[in-house]
């Protein structure tokens, strides 16, 4: 793929990695979002490594996440959650890919603040329930009325979501296309004078 250029010929992606520093890229958003799949692309093309923090919590478990759930309950899961973000961060700089609970925590949210630059991947519901209906491995989901359920998370958590230092909207385009967005959107808040302000809206 064709590296977006900026002024002077230098590619998006090096301005970036110069702008970032030592800070790491994290992804929040709802289930469904594609921070995964997108974070993944995102670090490929910036050459930072790649961590999914709940890949991270059931390697630290030797659980899945839906048996975590189910064998100590959810806030047992959120303090693990915390503190495996909390050593990812200090391992940066890195793209990472959060669980979509893990930005309301206080503490989780300051840390990000402090270490990184937060990237909320918004979708609209048809969107995130399109997605998530092909995984069954959701156990916020596992409810009468899923659609509902993802309603109701989305009430709750999209105030806190925007704050978030950027927001990028997550739609059925090609993934690429969505790293575009993340990229310019990054640029336009870490270096404004980098090229004219970008609305990834």
């Amino acid at each position: 793929m064709n590296e977006p250029a900026q002024p002077g010929g230098e590619p998006i992606e090096a301005r970036l990695r110069r702008a970032l520093g030592t800070r790491s890229i994290v992804l929040v958003g709802l289930m469904g979002a594609g921070k995964s799949t997108v974070g993944r692309r995102l670090a490929q093309r910036l050459g930072l490594i790649f961590k999914d923090a709940d890949h991270e919590i059931e390697a630290a478990a030797g659980l899945t996440i839906p048996d975590i759930f189910a064998i100590y309950g959810e806030p047992s899961f959120r303090d693990g959650e915390e503190r495996v973000i909390a050593r990812l961060l200090r391992a940066g700089p890195l793209v990472l890919a959060t669980g979509g609970g893990a930005f309301m925590r206080d503490a989780t949210r300051a840390r990000v603040g402090e270490s990184g630059v937060s990237v909320w991947l918004k979708a609209e519901l048809d969107v995130l329930m399109r997605r998530v209906r092909k995984r069954g491995n959701r156990p916020l989901l596992e409810t009468e009325d899923p659609e509902a359920t993802m309603r109701a998370l989305m009430e709750a958590r999209h105030p806190v979501y925007a704050e978030a230092d950027v927001e990028v909207l997550s739609r059925d385009v090609s993934h690429d296309r969505v790293v575009d967005d993340v990229l310019e959107a990054l640029v336009a808040h870490l270096d404004p004078s980098a090229r004219p302000a970008v609305a990834a809206q």
